[in-house]
């Protein structure tokens, strides 16, 4: 068997092992005999009848099955060892099941499945032609019908009960969440991580953009995903490397970055002022007392910048932040925490650190950097392709560095902003296709650094990026700088594709970009229009 068939044929085993989803669509015309390895095809059985059973995927106890097995039949030693060494490689994959790429598989499945026919069907017509039985191979050529995928091809009636079951796969793929955040990020953009989607960023030149598909990348990971990071020009491959350890380790290999200094936490305005009533609240006082700040966004600019919580953080050394984060009178604002010095990161503790995430999170991230202007969607088509055909890697999450640094493949297309809406275009079919989270992020227009909020008015190039996304999200920040020295970045919905948005539905983010992290939490402020 070449090895190539090997990693898809074990990929099958996988998905028939930790997703019920793929058990769901492939039991119905499963045929073991169609897969090469006989160790594989027994484990396969397993999982069938495992399904048939209890309605679910085995998982983990597809090994309390082998024991089973093993006890119960003669399995010979040889085979037997060969199933415990392939049920040891595929132990990273339990418990991933709504995580698992199941969708893509299936397809792949239909796929392959399709070719074993087609090759069984090749070997029993040129035995007939060479035995000169040319009638009877023309006949078995004519009468061919495909056993496996014979519902692929014939669409879906809506009158029939098969519907039904696609009914459910309709509602669980269109809302299983790839990515997932707490609080009120999560309640903001949750529903749009998700497998099929294409989301992306937009911002001015220097506003995070990177920052946030590392954040969403490493985050996926952590939620046993696995991702492939494009970068198209925009960074090295050594410098998204050093950001990815940053992210990690949770420093900067910077020495100015590793001083002092004071990184943001969440507190609420109420705690602040001293008007808070909750029996259990942290402490006895405020630090805005007599100050004239009031609940509202109003005039809270005017006190809560980075000087003035420096002099209050000196002038109340007891004071502590509000940490009920689930009060229904929460209003979010921002308290200042000291970190202390440390020593800047080095290649030793980066490869230690970097080492213990992936073993601990035991998930895939493959990073390819390409000179600016070099990559296409059809080379990351191909990469993806290369990847899954030579070691079994399928992403669940695609994030390209950014979309407009890359071209388009026509070269028919001249005028610049056709291009964008090609690569645009191309870049949701990828998403359609691969049953992935894909995620990018594009410039806003020259206005956007006058504007404290941005909206749909300030794409760049071509307004049909737009028509292809399933969310857009903006990255704010005033353009006094007050929020950028307090960590402080405002996301704002700029279109979402399923229910309704509003450019002012924007919480705020607090960030430790110093350590690599965007993200460390999130709150709403009382709702006012933002300087502009």
């Amino acid at each position: 068997m070449r090895k190539d068939q090997e990693f898809f044929e074990r990929r099958i085993l996988t998905g028939l092992i930790v997703s019920k989803d793929y058990l769901d669509r492939i039991h119905k015309f499963w045929n073991p005999e169609l897969l090469e390895s006989p160790e594989l095809r027994t484990i396969s059985e397993w999982c069938i009848e495992y399904y048939k059973k209890y309605n679910q995927a085995p998982d983990r106890n597809i090994e309390a099955i082998y024991m089973e097995k093993l006890k119960a039949e003669r399995i010979p030693k040889s085979e037997a060892e060969y199933i415990e060494e392939i049920l040891s490689n595929l132990s990273d994959e339990y418990g991933r099941d709504r995580q698992f790429n199941s969708p893509y598989l299936y397809d792949k499945t239909i796929e392959y499945l399709k070719a074993k026919e087609l090759e069984k069907l090749n070997d029993e017509i040129k035995s007939l032609i060479e035995m000169g039985q040319i009638d009877e191979a023309e006949k078995m050529a004519q009468s061919y019908r495909p056993s496996v995928v014979e519902e692929i091809a014939m669409g879906l009636d809506l009158s029939t009960k098969d519907v039904l079951d696609k009914i459910d796969r309709a509602f669980n793929e269109t809302s299983q969440q790839v990515i997932t955040y707490p609080g009120a990020l999560g309640e903001i953009w949750n529903e749009h991580l998700v497998r099929g989607g294409f989301v992306s960023f937009l911002g001015p030149e220097k506003r995070g953009k990177t920052f946030w598909l590392l954040e969403l990348s490493l985050r996926a990971v952590r939620q046993k995903a696995n991702v492939a990071f494009f970068a198209a020009g925009d960074m090295t491959e050594s410098q998204m490397l050093a950001r990815i350890c940053i992210y990690i380790a949770k420093k900067s290999n910077k020495e100015k970055y590793c001083r002092e200094r004071f990184c943001p936490v969440g507190d609420c305005i109420l705690n602040q002022i001293d008007s808070c009533t909750r029996k259990d609240r942290n402490c006895d006082h405020g630090i805005f007392e007599g100050t004239g700040i009031d609940s509202s966004k109003r005039n809270r600019a005017q006190f809560v910048n980075i000087e003035t919580l420096k002099k209050k953080w000196e002038e109340f050394p007891d004071y502590s932040p509000c940490d009920s984060y689930s009060c229904k009178n929460r209003q979010g604002s921002v308290w200042l925490k000291k970190i202390p010095e440390s020593r800047p990161l080095n290649a030793k503790e980066a490869k230690k650190k970097i080492r213990l995430f992936f073993k601990k999170y035991k998930r895939r991230f493959k990073l390819i950097a390409h000179p600016a202007g070099t990559l296409t969607v059809n080379e990351i088509k191909n990469c993806l392709d290369t990847w899954e055909k030579h070691d079994g890697f399928v992403p669940d999450v695609v994030v390209i560095d950014y979309a407009d640094l890359l071209s388009a493949e026509d070269s028919s297309i001249k005028e610049f902003r056709h291009k964008q809406d090609h690569v645009w275009k191309s870049l949701r079919a990828l998403s359609q296709a691969r049953h992935a989270l894909v995620v990018t992020a594009t410039q806003a227009d020259a206005d956007s650094y006058k504007r404290g909020r941005l909206s749909l008015s300030n794409f760049s190039e071509d307004k049909r990026k737009l028509a292809h996304v399933t969310a857009q999200y903006g990255l704010n920040q005033d353009p006094q700088g007050r929020e950028k020295a307090l960590g402080i970045m405002r996301i704002n919905e700029i279109i979402v594709r399923e229910g309704e948005f509003s450019a002012d539905n924007e919480v705020c983010v607090l960030q430790d970009l110093p350590a690599g992290r965007a993200y460390l939490e999130s709150y709403k402020e009382a709702r006012s229009s933002p300087t502009a």
